[in-house]
């Protein structure tokens, strides 16, 4: 079967899956509509997190990422995985325990504040919004390499497929429908990895291939990848950081708050019967995200190497990487290249005529390199390959079967419907929910509530489409500011709420505006979205990176730092907190049973 009718089958199959599993979990109540009844098992609930978790920035950009920083894509493995940690030991619980259905209305009735959890709302919609743009951007991408469509069609196409399961089945149909997309994803990506870990290493357990001898030598194919790096200009794979130390640091500390923060996630706690239960889909769910994010360094490491191999067939031999016929021949490129220059993510530009593809770091200090390179007559680098193409395009430069590379593109597109699926039921529930409920209605029924809820669903995948249809110039490409966002406002928010009883409704609020601003601010500077007649954007704040060398997308521990001081001092400065409301800390906080001890302290 040619390649495009077996593309067809699979994401045909895959959708034709979800839309089954929808139509029969639909939602016919609130408590379906926001959390699935509260009856999903751990098991179940644990690998739906998983599917909501990880989402096209993990299985489309992650690998993508470590493959083109080398050890400094690190801090992508370890914030997000880390962020789940602190979710599962430090949030999930407890607001199970509370038993709301919404992470705003946990901050409303935490901080008694209407303000507070009207201010918990806007910043969970901006936070989402901005990271479903990276989603509906991997739909597009997807569909256009895979489908032969427009990335916009892509986008068009995967708004009517989400709307079709998540209006319909609200967090019900979505909990059995992430499901389904989780076993397709994590298919999509190990079975490729497994066959490319066999190729090079004959160790078919990536994660044990990337520490193994590469086939035939008794070289590792890391020591192997390092050297082919190096010698074309490039940093040493295994010891490049992001910046600086203190950026490397804060960065990653960024992506695990901001991540413990992001609120469709910590939705999913909410779906079943006990705590206890919330504590086992946790477990259950790292166990999933595991599988994958053990995975990535070795599919972004292997990538690295295949590509450059198929580029300078010298990678592989050990032969010189500059002689005359080391380069690929434009005209003989493999059809895997003709097929992604065609979504523009792949360019090629012949820079000295010779009809090879030169493939190094023309940029480099390294002066050998620039003497070698001059010597071969090479004229600077001339091919850009898009980071979000790595996992993609894997088993197609792999060489393996048509079948796999369909998985991949059905995988591709699970991971990106999945978490939008998600993010969309956070934004549809916090303005239904907490915003029309809670602010604006609070006598509405339970059946307006819940068309009120699929209406805002509907606007929501609308207003996401646009998004990702028209990016914003501060958010097209990244999704961190999302993590900035929530890593600033919600998660300080949400750990006051639970293990401090002296934080006050103003304390919350003041921390949460003054989280959102800074941060906004520093990261706009960065991207130019003020509008001052003559003034330099980076002169707002003394320049690109100004603040210690940290960069933009690691400020989000810096606004954290600040909401937490802020609450703090305007607590000190306010009417003390209630005492019921001090005994709602202690009752979700404390073991039942443990009451009367606590007490005695």
């Amino acid at each position: 079967m040619e390649l495009q009718t077996t593309i067809y089958l699979f994401v045909g199959l895959s959708f034709a899956l979800y839309l089954g599993i929808a139509f029969w979990a639909r939602a016919g109540s609130t408590s379906e509509f926001y959390v699935a009844g509260g009856g999903v098992h751990p098991i179940t609930n644990g690998m739906a997190t998983a599917a909501d978790w990880m989402s096209a920035a993990s299985f489309i950009s992650m690998a993508g990422l470590i493959s083109n920083m080398g050890y400094g894509g690190a801090v992508f493995l370890m914030g997000w995985t880390g962020g789940y940690v602190l979710l599962a030991m430090l949030l999930a619980p407890y607001l199970r325990k509370f038993g709301k259905f919404t992470v705003p209305e946990f901050i409303g009735d935490r901080f008694y504040s209407k303000t507070a959890r009207n201010i918990a709302v806007l910043c969970l919609l901006v936070a989402s919004l901005t990271y479903i743009i990276g989603q509906m951007t991997g739909v597009g991408v997807t569909f256009a390499r895979f489908l032969g469509v427009t990335s916009e069609q892509g986008i068009y196409i995967g708004m009517a497929i989400v709307f079709a399961y998540a209006v319909f089945g609200g967090m019900k149909g979505i909990t059995y429908t992430q499901v389904a997309q989780y076993c397709v994803l994590i298919s999509a990506y190990l079975v490729p990895a497994f066959f490319i870990s066999l190729n090079l290493t004959g160790n078919p357990f990536p994660q044990l291939g990337l520490g193994s001898d590469f086939i035939g030598t008794d070289v590792s194919l890391l020591s192997k990848l390092d050297q082919v790096v190096t010698d074309l200009g490039f940093n040493q794979y295994t010891t490049t950081a992001a910046g600086s130390k203190l950026n490397m640091f804060v960065y990653t500390v960024s992506l695990m708050i901001g991540t413990a923060g992001l609120p469709h996630v910590i939705v999913r706690f909410f779906t079943v019967p006990k705590v206890a239960d919330a504590r086992a889909s946790a477990g259950w769910a790292l166990v999933f995200i595991a599988l994958l994010y053990t995975t990535a360094p070795a599919v972004g490491a292997m990538a690295k190497f295949n590509l450059h191999a198929t580029v300078n067939t010298a990678a592989v031999t050990g032969g010189d990487l500059y002689a005359a016929d080391a380069s690929l021949k434009y005209e003989a490129r493999p059809d895997w290249m003709k097929r992604w220059e065609k979504t523009g993510l792949l360019k090629f530009e012949d820079k000295n005529g010779d009809g090879r593809i030169q493939y190094y770091n023309s940029a480099t200090k390294n002066e050998a390199v620039k003497a070698k390179a001059d010597a071969a007559g090479w004229k600077g680098n001339e091919l850009s390959v898009n980071a979000d193409i790595i996992v993609l395009a894997n088993p197609e430069i792999a060489l393996l079967p048509n079948w796999v590379i369909a998985l991949v593109a059905a995988g591709g597109l699970a991971a990106a419907l999945s978490t939008a699926a998600g993010l969309l039921l956070a934004i549809s529930s916090a303005v239904s929910h907490d915003l029309i409920k809670g602010a604006i209605n609070p006598n509405i029924s339970e059946k307006g509530e819940l068309m009120a809820g699929k209406i805002a669903m509907a606007a929501a995948i609308f207003v996401a489409g646009w998004l990702g249809l028209n990016p914003p110039g501060f958010a097209a490409g990244t999704v961190a500011l999302a993590f900035g966002i929530a890593a600033s406002t919600i998660f300080p928010a949400l750990m006051m709420g639970i293990f401090s009883k002296t934080i006050s409704d103003k304390g919350a609020s003041a921390g949460m505006l003054a989280g959102l601003a800074v941060t906004l601010f520093y990261v706009f500077a960065h991207k130019g979205i003020f509008f001052i007649k003559g003034t330099a954007y980076l002169d707002l704040i003394g320049g690109a990176n100004a603040f210690f060398t940290i960069t933009p997308e690691a400020f989000g521990t810096v606004g954290a730092i600040v909401n937490f001081a802020v609450a703090y001092l305007v607590s000190k400065m306010s009417a003390p907190v209630p005492q019921h409301i001090q005994e709602l800390v202690e009752s979700v906080r404390v073991p039942k049973g443990a009451g009367s001890a606590a007490a005695g302290h």
